[in-house]
């Protein structure tokens, strides 16, 4: 796929590797053409550092990886409330969350994801990769570890499977929540886990463990 990353920060360096690696067509678009150009530099395999605008121009999936406090101005340089993304996914990673607290800074029951949207009109905005390191996509997937699942919601189903593919192509397994109107539930799960790892504590112990579908269905096959 020919991939736009608006950004150069750690999450843009983490996923423009793994999608390099995977064979997909990269560039590079930054408020610093000199960090870009470093980034460009540092995947390799043909990544370029371009403009912002050209970055979302003739892209299959642009991803907006930039922190929430740049996030209006990098969609107005690139002129999204104009159309310029209209049709493209566009993959939302934000946490608009307050520094190690994790407390939400968007309105009562807003999401961030649905403020892109209305910056974004006509982009196929789905919300994913926000709740993982960036170190997590860097490099090739490793085969004998278990994959990691990647939530995500979105109200365009093609968009959908676009983002599901390029999260198989870094290692992970695509779950679709539900349409965007869940995006605000996904942000919030992304505060919980920020606001125990500030706290010293593994998010992971706090979440219970399930059976998976197949465990279950073979307990109640074997039940007497």
């Amino acid at each position: 796929m020919r991939i736009g990353i608006l950004g150069t920060g750690s999450l843009a360096e983490g996923l423009g590797t793994g999608w390099v690696e995977a064979g997909h067509e990269v560039v590079i678009g930054g408020r610093s053409p000199a960090k870009a150009r470093r980034l460009a530099d540092r995947l390799g395999r043909g990544a370029r550092a371009v403009t912002p605008r050209e970055a979302v121009t003739g892209r299959d999936a642009v991803l907006l990886a930039v922190s929430w406090d740049g996030v209006e101005e990098m969609l107005h340089s690139v002129r999204a409330p104009d159309g310029s993304l209209e049709g493209v996914p566009l993959i939302d990673p934000t946490n608009a969350v307050e520094h190690g607290v994790g407390v939400l800074l968007t309105g009562n029951g807003e999401s961030a994801a649905r403020r892109i949207s209305a910056l974004a009109p006509g982009a196929r905005v789905v919300k994913a990769f926000h709740l993982f390191p960036a170190g997590q996509w860097a490099g090739a997937p490793d085969q004998d570890a278990s994959p990691v699942t990647v939530a995500m919601c979105g109200d365009d189903p093609a968009a959908l499977r676009v983002v599901g593919e390029l999260v198989r192509h870094v290692g992970g397994t695509p779950a679709v929540l539900g349409s965007l109107e869940r995006a605000r539930q996904l942000e919030e799960a992304a505060g919980f886990v920020i606001g125990l790892a500030f706290a010293g504590v593994d998010p992971r112990s706090a979440v219970p463990r399930v059976p998976s579908p197949a465990t279950a269905v073979d307990r109640a096959t074997t039940s007497p």
